[in-house]
């Protein structure tokens, strides 16, 4: 619920907290998962199982975080929520996942720009 977002951010008006016991449920359900997926040297199908190695804050993390964030505030919609919101036929989220596709499309174009750039 898009409003229960805009609440949740609005830390100086009616502020919701009820989205904070969502996010901590999702990190105690992460850190067990996580537990679990170290102990894995194959997938349940079979494939490697590489868990992400990088451990530093950088420029790129702290701007697509601020970018996903500033999204999430204006909108109101995480990706999945919005991607399941389609279907239910209402304009804003179908905007919100065309932005969203389209931000992930320029990405790669960039992507591609700076890895052919730095090859040289």
């Amino acid at each position: 619920d898009p409003s229960k977002v805009i609440g949740f951010l609005d830390i100086t008006g009616l502020w919701n907290p009820s989205l904070a016991l969502v996010m901590v449920g999702a990190i105690a359900v992460g850190i067990v998962a996580f537990g679990f997926a170290r102990t894995r040297k194959l997938s349940f199908l079979g494939e490697p199982f590489r868990l992400p190695t990088a451990t530093q804050i950088d420029k790129r993390l702290l701007l697509g975080g601020g970018v996903f964030g500033v999204g999430w505030g204006l909108a109101g919609y995480c990706p999945g929520p919005a991607l399941a919101s389609v279907l239910t036929g209402g304009s804003k989220p179908f905007v919100f996942a065309l932005a969203m596709i389209f931000g992930m499309v320029i990405f790669e174009i960039l992507e591609k720009f700076n890895s052919a750039r730095q090859r040289k």
